[in-house]
């Protein structure tokens, strides 16, 4: 397999070379819904964008897409009247996992006021949750030591 490289590090830019040959070079991989893409009218499965400053908006589309469906859900959970605490539990889990997800495939491609602007939000919903959380755990506690002193 053959790929077109157009890297300033790179010394064989622009030209076709083999695919072992790209080993050291580090890219985002763009995914498609097909498996892959058709670019005169050849099928390519594999693209990857090494330059970050290409790579940023695509990066950016696919992250915010995904933390705005995050941002729905979470505000779904935070509201739902769970007594139990699961819902919150399930927020906090959700948000801690989206965080991973961020920190290890994306970060490198995303801006820092991007990062920042999602962190931040994250965090106040984190801290709502705990807080909620730690309301559910006390009534529950209050509302046992309250049955063993009627004992």
């Amino acid at each position: 397999m053959y790929t077109i490289v157009n890297d300033r590090k790179y010394k064989n830019k622009n030209k076709l070379v083999d695919k072992e040959q790209l080993e050291n070079i580090e890219g985002f991989i763009m995914a498609s819904r097909r498996k892959g893409f058709k670019i005169n009218n050849s099928e390519i499965t594999d693209i990857e964008v090494v330059n970050k400053k290409l790579a940023n908006p695509i990066v950016s589309k696919k992250v915010f897409k995904k933390y705005d469906k995050l941002i729905l859900t979470l505000t779904d959970l935070l509201v739902d009247d769970d007594d139990t605490g699961d819902s919150l539990r399930e927020a906090l889990n959700r948000i801690e996992k989206f965080r991973l997800e961020i920190k290890i495939k994306y970060r490198k491609y995303l801006k820092k006021k991007e990062l920042e602007k999602m962190s931040k939000q994250l965090v106040k919903l984190k801290k709502e949750a705990m807080i909620r959380l730690m309301e559910i755990q006390e009534s529950y506690l209050d509302y046992i030591n309250s049955n063993n002193r009627t004992l």
